[in-house]
C-alpha cells in the first residue's frame, strides 16, 4: 500500500484506540533513562544466544506495557521484565510461548476465504527482500516453512512460486495462525498487480476479525525507507495494531564508510515514528542468522494472543 506522500499528522494527534489487545498504556512519570541490557524470561525450550550487544536508551513513556500490566508495584526491577533488544514489558499472559507443531493451512486472495475457524492469528508483513520468509522459518525452526524466491511471482494465484503473493495461514500448535502477506515495494512489479496486491491487503487488515497484530518487518540495517514509514502511518491511521519488527540487526556496518549499527537505524526509525505518533508502537531487534529476538517474539505474541483469548 504505497502511498503517494507521508500522511501529515498535527502535533496533538493520538493513534485512534485499537482493540484491547494491543492498547498502548501510557505514562507520565518523569525518571531517567535507562539501558536495555537485561533479558527477561524466556520460551521453555533452550535459551538461543546472541552476537549483539543491545544497548538503547529507552525512555519510560516509549516502553509498551501491555494491558492489566502494574510496573509500578511489582517487586521484580522493571528492567528485568523487559524483552531483550525490545521496548516490551513481560506480562503475566506471557505463557505458552513455544512452537511445537507448525503447518501450511492454505493460500488465499481474498479475506472472506481464510481460515475460519476463528483462531487468533498473527500478519507478518514487510518491504520485498526485508527477510521476512527468513524470519517465518527462524520462529517456527523450520527451514522451509516460509517459500522463499529472488523475484516475487507476479500472479495472484495458488502456485509452487506465487504463494508469496497470497494471504497465506500457517497454523501453530493447532491453536493460532502465523499470516505470510505479500512484500510490498518491489519496483519491477506491474503497477496493476500492485495495485490489486494492496488492495486485497488492506482488506485483509481491515476486515479481518481474528487479528491480533500486524508484524511490520523493518530493516534495521539501512537508514529508514521513507515506504515503510508510510506503511506504519496507515497502520495506525487506520487502528491497525501493529508491532515493529527490526531484521537484519546481526549486520554491523563500517563507521569509517559512514554505515550505521542497527542499533543507530532503530534509533533513527523511532524518532521519525514519534514524529507521526504520540505514542511508540512495540517493536523487537531480530536476525534470522543469529536467531536474535526469536524468543522475544515469540513471548510478545504469546503475550498479545493470550489477552486476546481472555477477552
Amino acid at each position: 500500500m504505497v502511498l503517494t506522500h507521508l500522511p501529515k499528522f498535527h502535533t496533538h494527534f493520538i493513534i485512534p484506540t485499537p482493540p484491547p489487545s494491543l492498547y498502548i498504556h501510557r505514562f507520565s512519570l518523569c525518571i531517567p533513562k535507562f539501558t536495555l541490557t537485561t533479558a527477561a524470561s524466556s520460551t521453555t525450550q533452550p535459551p538461543l544466544t546472541s552476537t549483539a550487544d543491545t544497548q538503547i536508551q529507552i525512555p519510560l513513556q516509549n516502553l509498551f506495557v501491555p494491558p492489566e500490566t502494574d510496573i509500578s508495584s511489582a517487586t521484580t526491577p522493571l528492567t528485568a521484565r523487559i524483552l531483550k533488544g525490545s521496548n516490551i514489558v513481560l506480562s503475566k499472559y506471557a505463557s505458552n510461548a513455544q512452537v511445537i507443531q507448525a503447518e501450511f493451512v492454505k493460500s488465499s486472495v481474498r479475506t472472506e476465504d481464510c481460515p475460519s475457524d476463528g483462531l487468533p492469528e498473527f500478519a507478518i508483513v514487510g518491504r520485498s527482500n526485508v527477510g521476512k520468509s527468513s524470519l517465518l522459518n527462524s520462529i517456527v525452526r523450520r527451514k522451509k516453512l516460509a517459500l522463499t524466491s529472488k523475484k516475487p511471482v507476479y500472479h495472484l494465484i495458488h502456485s509452487n512460486d506465487g504463494k508469496t503473493q497470497c494471504i497465506n495461514h500457517f497454523r501453530i500448535n493447532d491453536s493460532w495462525y502465523l499470516v505470510d502477506l505479500p512484500g510490498y515495494g518491489y519496483a519491477s512489479a506491474p503497477q496493476e498487480l500492485r495495485t490489486d496486491w494492496n488492495k486485497f491487503t488492506r482488506d485483509y487488515f481491515q476486515n479481518r476479525s481474528t487479528l491480533v497484530s500486524v508484524f511490520l518487518l523493518v530493516d534495521a540495517s539501512i537508514p529508514a525507507k521513507k515506504i515503510d514509514l508510510e506503511y506504519a502511518s496507515w497502520l495506525g491511521e487506520n487502528q491497525i495494531p501493529m508491532t515493529l519488527i527490526f531484521t537484519k540487526c546481526d549486520k554491523r556496518k563500517k563507521k569509517k564508510n559512514g554505515g550505521k549499527r542497527a542499533e543507530e537505524n532503530v534509533e533513527d526509525f523511532q524518532g521519525l515514528i514519534r514524529d507521526f505518533f504520540q505514542t511508540a508502537p512495540p517493536w523487537i531487534m531480530t536476525s534470522s542468522v543469529t536467531h536474535q529476538g526469536r524468543d522475544e517474539v515469540l513471548l510478545h505474541m504469546a503475550q498479545l494472543r493470550n489477552y486476546w483469548l481472555k477477552h
